[in-house]
């Protein structure tokens, strides 16, 4: 496919009347749009007002959307603790398929295509044959939880393991290498330091495996693991093996400079949700501290429940203003950092060294935008405008792999509209009293 408009390649690179052309699942060539047609007379043709990079969700809860709405205005443990986790314990086989696919809907309409996926204890093959069937790519995995969980999440950390593993065997790399596997402690609080350990065992078990958890979200979690432990939380995932270049931790809002260090000097990767992070009352992640260490952000919308939306355009607004107004500095975090953080170093977070950006040779992820709507009239910086005008709903087509899954508001892959039906209907066991 031929695709024309305004290229945003990358945070650096716009090309006024530019095209994409893809090929065999791959990028053939970004340039411009004369060239382009000249070099490929016989491809199929698509004109959008701005071509971009599919963006990166690099952290998400798709199995939560049943929960939506269900815990508003509390505080991050009282959330987790009586609304969430019972709700997750309460999702069958169906329920979490359900959840997933609505999910992994939100995020293809718009513009996410790719997912770092923090799943659920149970049923996690629903959720990868749900995002295998819609066309989504991720990173996702079964969550660990051997303490301190509810009835339901809780399980016996060889039994935890176990199942992992299994899952790796058959889902790392399933789907055309659409979809990669994560071991996915659920926190420190919520794992005995022998799930944690066995945790990165068991990722150098299996290359390309990565690590994916939360940490230092709420000064009352970092506080119960320094009682617990003795160290801050990252020195004690730091401790028990849980940095690294292989490893995403969501969050990181509390962390002392000694952490910090650790971080950097682990190439430990971030993602930073500051949506959930302000709706949670949890305070602002030392963003720009982390970018001048060289630690890599990555962007990440967080679970439903705790913001309401998987809107990464969203996500990057919320990102720069609340760097600007935490620091009382309009350059805190700048337009082109953040749509770097919402696309290559989600990229990076996510295990994929080829998305992120439109480069010849790189996987065929991309979207097409309208700008047909007074909101983005007019536009003097197409960057600027992506990330502080856009929203999800200005998004014509999503293309994974150089599949168009998404196109003028119909799914390609799946029954939409079924799929949204029977989540209205599954959800009416979580509405909030």
């Amino acid at each position: 496919m031929l695709v024309s408009g305004t290229v945003v390649a990358d945070s650096e690179t716009v090309v006024e009347d530019g095209a994409v052309v893809t090929a065999d699942g791959k990028i053939a060539f970004v340039g411009a749009a004369s060239a382009a047609r000249e070099a490929y007379p016989d491809h199929e043709r698509r004109r959008v007002d701005i071509v971009a990079p599919g963006l990166v969700g690099g952290h998400v809860h798709s199995v939560q959307s049943l929960g939506r709405g269900i815990a508003d205005d509390v505080p991050l443990l009282e959330w987790l603790e009586d609304h969430v986790l019972p709700m997750e314990a309460a999702l069958d086989a169906e329920s979490t398929r359900v959840a997933a696919a609505l999910g992994y809907l939100e995020c293809l309409e718009s513009g996410v295509t790719t997912v770092v996926d923090h799943l659920t204890v149970d049923h996690a093959s629903e959720a990868f044959e749900a995002a295998g069937e819609v066309g989504i790519r991720g990173l996702l995995g079964k969550v660990l939880m051997d303490r301190d969980a509810p009835e339901g999440l809780l399980e016996p950390a060889d039994a935890a393991l176990e199942e992992s593993e299994r899952l790796i065997e058959r889902y790392h790399g399933a789907f055309d290498d659409r979809l990669r596997y994560a071991v996915t402690p659920r926190f420190a609080l919520s794992c005995s330091e022998t799930l944690l350990r066995g945790a990165r065992a068991l990722a150098d078990e299996h290359p390309g495996v990565r690590i994916h958890t939360h940490a230092s979200e709420n000064r009352d979690e970092v506080a119960e693991v320094t009682a617990r432990t003795g160290m801050r939380n990252v020195e004690w995932l730091d401790e028990v093996g849980l940095t690294g270049p292989d490893v995403t931790l969501a969050h990181c809002v509390w962390t002392e400079d000694a952490e910090r260090e650790i971080l950097a000097e682990t190439n430990t990767c971030v993602t930073h949700c500051p949506s959930a992070n302000m709706k949670l009352a949890s305070g602002v992640a030392p963003v720009p501290d982390y970018l001048d260490r060289g630690i890599t952000v990555a962007l990440g919308n967080d679970g439903p429940p705790c913001n309401n939306t998987l809107d990464a355009f969203t996500e990057m607004r919320q990102a720069a203003l609340l760097q600007s107004v935490d620091r009382l500095d309009a350059t805190a975090l700048s337009a082109p950092t953040v749509f770097e953080m919402a696309t290559r170093n989600g990229a990076r977070a996510a295990g994929f060294d080829d998305i992120g950006a439109l480069r010849p040779g790189f996987r065929a992820d991309l979207v097409g935008l309208t700008t047909e709507v007074s909101r983005a009239t007019p536009i003097h910086d197409p960057i600027s405008h992506l990330v502080y005008g856009a929203h999800g709903d200005d998004v014509e087509f999503t293309m994974v792999d150089g599949d168009v899954v998404y196109a003028d508001g119909e799914h390609r892959t799946v029954d939409a509209a079924a799929i949204r039906r029977r989540a209205r209907e599954l959800a009416t066991q979580f509405q909030p009293e």
